[in-house]
């Protein structure tokens, strides 16, 4: 049965209508007026396009039902979505995938659904379009829900469509992308809508750390559909036109009376600057779904293969002189530790993740010598590079994600300790802080840290040290490997002697001068061989690949067990 558009004559709106045949009458779901006309709309012509032409879907049929379901929403909806600025759901996924390599599944489903009306209203394909293809030659399956179709909202078969992928996507070991876009739950389906929720939400936790999962958020996500782009690895977000909440806005004023927009309570950068939710943010659809090509780039299909390898003309002994004055004389002067990674890095090219979150650490993806790394850098210009809660979180999410794909660590290490004041300690910066320890010793991937000026106290155990199973640990002259700053040592040790000394700055600097030459120093502790190699700064790219390709071999495991209890 064709779906056709009308437009009331009485009341004026516009709505949709299954017929049988071509002059069936039609009542206004709203005045139950019977003058409505009939639009001559997308669906006036079953297997064609707008043109008279013959309408295509990737992996369908070009005739009869798959021809209609290729073209899913009305064309005013379809409209109205560009209106947005946003893609339809087809758009999206061609978009997404290299050219011609879609593979529709399941494209002539419908609910099953009778109640509220919804026996009248069925549309193959039902709202989602999921299949596989392929990213720069290699598999991916992904699902887009479509905004054009019942608002996007989850059905029970709606969600069966999605698990077929997700199962799918694990059986075969490739990476599972959703692109979300839908007004939640299907009301009129009531638990059985939920219980859909809750089967994408299983294969979500089942898949994590076996395939990567991406989730675009490219229009509303609220209430339980939240949960799914939450357990997966990377969240992006397309600034304007995007959002998610548990509970929206008026919800909100009419339980807290808070009054807060849409924009503000849940949008993209909200999520990526205030609640870390999400990962990256897109002016643009056309820009997100180039971001998870660029994304992808530096990860494997799953656990048991290694990233793909990157070309690059960067020469693996190139030196920069200008490394060897990064590093400022005065400690507690700042300077842009992502100057230093997009200098040793290849081509200068690094995707940051979270660049807008926890600013005083930075996490991202690069290369070196063609391989996909991790790096994890303290950022002296933010906080002077202190850790706190949510920097935390954020380095032991990414350092347990590049763990799980054998992706190798990376650490760019200047931190003076942990954040002191009262708000970290109350909210558990105890709890926190260890969950980034957590994640450095138990992660059995090659790891590097290289110590450029800072490594004071437990901050220093942190920041991938010897001590938690680090391979190789190289520190600049400039690192200072100590309990804690020699201005604050002093005041500890020599309390007694600056409280009764004539002139307690000359003390102080003569014992801080003494102490930095005694303990604040890279020497002592390699000394020990907590630090394999002092290097010059301008040699750091060529001891980290070399450092790579030793760790090329590398086999590590932790003891046998069901799962570790990670402080969460």
């Amino acid at each position: 049965m064709p779906l056709y558009e009308y437009r009331c004559a009485g009341c004026g709106r516009l709505f949709e209508r299954l017929v049988r045949t071509w002059n069936e009458a039609v009542d206004c779901p709203s005045c139950a007026s019977q003058e409505v006309e009939k639009q001559l709309s997308t669906f006036a012509f079953t297997g064609t396009d707008s043109g008279g032409g013959r309408a295509t879907g990737g992996g369908g049929s070009c005739c009869g039902r798959g021809g209609f379901a290729a073209i899913s929403g009305s064309r005013s909806r379809r409209e109205r979505q560009h209106a947005e600025g946003k893609l339809t759901a087809r758009e999206r996924v061609e978009l997404l995938l290299d050219e011609g390599s879609f593979e529709e599944l399941d494209q002539l489903v419908e609910h099953r659904c009778l109640d509220f009306g919804m026996a009248e209203q069925k549309i193959p394909g039902d709202g989602v379009v999921s299949g596989h293809g392929r990213i720069d030659g290699r598999a991916v399956y992904v699902f887009a829900q479509d905004f054009t179709v019942f608002g996007g909202s989850l059905s029970e078969t709606n969600a069966l469509k999605i698990c077929k992928v997700m199962d799918l996507a694990l059986k075969m070991g490739a990476p599972i992308i959703g692109l979300n876009d839908s007004g939640g739950a299907r009301i009129q389906e009531g638990v059985a809508s939920l219980g859909g929720y809750a089967d994408i939400f299983l294969r979500n936790t089942l898949a994590s750390g076996v395939v990567p999962q991406i989730s675009a958020i490219m229009g509303p996500c609220a209430g339980g559909a939240v949960y799914s782009p939450a357990i997966t690895d990377f969240t992006l977000m397309v600034k304007d036109t995007s959002y998610m909440f548990v509970t929206g806005p008026d919800v909100i004023k009419t339980v807290t009376h808070e009054e807060v927009s849409k924009e503000d309570l849940g949008g993209a950068l909200t999520h990526n600057a205030r609640s870390g939710v999400a990962h990256f943010a897109a002016d643009d659809d056309r820009a997100c779904l180039g971001l998870i090509r660029e994304l992808l780039s530096y990860l494997p299909s799953n656990n048991l293969e290694a990233a793909p390898a990157g070309r690059t003309d960067d020469p693996v002994d190139r030196e920069d002189e200008a490394l060897d004055t990064l590093i400022p004389q005065e400690t507690s002067k700042p300077y842009d530790m992502k100057r230093l990674i997009r200098a040793v890095v290849d081509d200068g090219r690094f995707l940051e993740v979270h660049e807008h979150f926890a600013q005083n650490i930075v996490v991202g993806f690069a290369r070196f010598g063609g391989r996909s790394v991790g790096i994890v850098a303290n950022q002296p210009a933010v906080l002077a590079g202190c850790l706190d809660i949510d920097a935390s979180v954020k380095g032991a999410r990414f350092v347990r994600f590049c763990d799980a794909f054998n992706i190798p660590l990376v650490t760019f290490e200047d931190v003076p300790g942990f954040l002191p004041g009262t708000a970290q300690e109350w909210n558990g910066i105890i709890r926190n802080g260890a969950k980034l320890l957590y994640a450095f010793a138990e992660a059995t991937v090659p790891k590097i840290t290289v110590i450029t000026r800072k490594a004071y106290g437990g901050a220093y155990c942190v920041m991938a040290s010897k001590h938690i199973r680090t391979d190789l640990n190289f520190a600049y002259p400039t690192a200072e490997i100590a309990v804690m700053g020699p201005e604050g040592a002093v005041n500890v040790l020599y309390r007694k002697e600056l409280a009764q000394a004539a002139d307690p700055d000359a003390l102080r600097s003569r014992k801080v001068s003494e102490f930095r030459e005694k303990l604040a120093n890279p020497y002592v502790a390699a000394d020990r061989g907590f630090v394999d190699q002092v290097i010059e700064p301008r040699h750091t790219r060529r001891k980290i690949i070399s450092g790579l390709a030793m760790t090329r071999t590398k086999r590590d495991q932790n003891p046998p067990k069901k799962h570790g209890n990670i402080p969460l």
